[in-house]
């Protein structure tokens, strides 16, 4: 979810056209090639812990019946062995929005890999480099030639430290992980949305000038004074939104993004929530998708849905295409549909080496503090495309990346690959 109409940022009149030359820039669009490739089964030791990480990735490009030629706006990168480090790896999803959604989404996959790449104190305080990724990413986007007055990305993102994950979320998109609890496996959230839904953040935009009011309340079909929208899941058609403090946009769904230069003014921000995991046996498998598979399925069906599969290819398909099929039994569209799926294959309490390379080790973290899958060989064999935050932490990396956009047909999983994860009920 995110800008009115779909995520573009101007169902009301945009800064160009109010005359307001402090709303907009003139910049050239950001190119960027869409590649078209066959689904990849990819396969990542982590030799540190004795395990092995098995994934695929899929893009969906939406059906917007109006703008048929409207191109892909989700990217994601997988990239293996950071720094050229066999147990450091990264995936991310990242979902555009507005007239530069596209371009402002492939800078953010391309540039944040890079600078946590680069950061050479990423292994020492992966939290640090995390945060500080997010925000030199931000600022980069901000003078680049993308105009990001009203465009921008949300940023879903996993870099996995041996046997502990670092969760980096900035916006709307969702990483969840499936843990086996006796003889079911439970979805369990490793990111939380960052929408006005939330209290902590509607009222962080609030103190930073936003009005917080959903397109009834702008129109005036509903009381502005009334601030309580129940849950997103049953209010999910008309949410709040934010809208500067004399105008009638930008109209954000989330709280935190990458880019969106004007509704930063109204505390929209691109620091990321940081979540860190200890990986135990009972870990299976996690998911790193944008919203328009969020949209209509909650975390435990997706679970549910990519563990009645052993090969995460024919997961991944299942998953876009009941998706894709619910976006248009709900809608006259379906958004840009993204998700990642990654095995855990062969861990062990007894897996761990001798050194943990210095990694915290505490499970289940939250801090705050202010402040394709179709693939084609890049440099450094790297692998991308693209898919929640206060103030946080941070840390990624990775060496192998691949880019890519799918074509609009929905996809289905062969059957025959069909049988569920086994359970070591033991």
């Amino acid at each position: 979810m995110g800008c009115v109409h779909g995520k573009c940022c101007s169902r009301y009149p945009s800064s160009s056209s109010d005359g307001d030359s402090g709303h907009h820039r003139e910049k050239k669009p950001y190119k960027c090639k869409h590649i078209l490739t066959q689904r990849s089964l990819q396969l990542v030791p982590v030799p540190s812990h004795n395990f092995t990480l098995q994934c695929s990735a899929l893009t969906q490009h939406g059906y917007y019946p109006d703008t048929v030629e409207r191109e892909n706006q989700d990217s994601f990168c997988i990239k293996t062995q950071i720094q050229g480090n066999p147990n450091v790896h990264f995936f991310g999803v990242f979902d555009g929005h507005g007239q530069f959604g596209a371009q402002c989404s492939n800078f953010v996959k391309d540039r944040l890999i890079e600078m946590l790449s680069s950061d050479s104190t990423l292994l020492d305080d992966p939290r640090k480099a995390y945060n500080s990724a997010f925000l030199a990413t931000n600022s980069e986007l901000h003078n680049s030639e993308i105009d990001d007055t009203m465009s921008g990305t949300t940023a879903i993102t996993v870099l996995v430290v041996g046997d502990t994950l670092y969760v980096a979320n900035v916006g709307d998109s969702r990483a969840v992980m499936a843990v086996k609890d006796g003889d079911r496996i439970l979805a369990e959230d490793l990111s939380e949305d960052q929408t006005p839904f939330r209290k902590d953040e509607c009222e962080r935009v609030k103190l930073c000038g936003a009005r917080v009011l959903s397109v009834d309340q702008v129109e005036g079909l509903k009381d502005p004074n009334i601030q309580d929208w129940g849950d997103e899941e049953s209010q999910g058609g008309d949410p709040p939104r934010l809208w500067v403090p004399n105008g009638m946009y930008p109209g954000t769904a989330f709280t935190r993004s990458v880019g969106d230069s004007t509704a930063e003014s109204i505390g929209v921000i691109a620091v990321p929530e940081i979540k860190v995991v200890r990986l135990t046996p009972n870990h299976l498998f996690f998911v790193v998708a944008s919203d328009g598979v969020f949209e209509f399925l909650p975390s435990q069906t997706v679970v549910n849905m990519a563990a009645a599969y052993t090969d995460p290819r024919d997961a991944c398909a299942a998953i876009a295409g009941e998706s894709y099929k619910l976006w248009l039994d709900n809608e006259n569209r379906t958004d840009d549909i993204t998700i990642i799926i990654v095995q855990i294959k062969g861990l062990s309490n007894s897996g761990a080496s001798a050194t943990d390379g210095g990694v915290d080790s505490r499970p289940m973290v939250m801090r705050s503090i202010k402040g394709s899958l179709d693939m084609c060989s890049v440099s450094e064999s790297e692998t991308y495309s693209s898919v929640k935050s206060d103030f946080s932490d941070t840390q990624q990396s990775c060496q192998h990346s691949v880019s890519m956009n799918r074509s609009a047909a929905i996809v289905v999983p062969s059957p025959m690959r069909q049988r569920p994860l086994q359970l070591d009920v033991g």
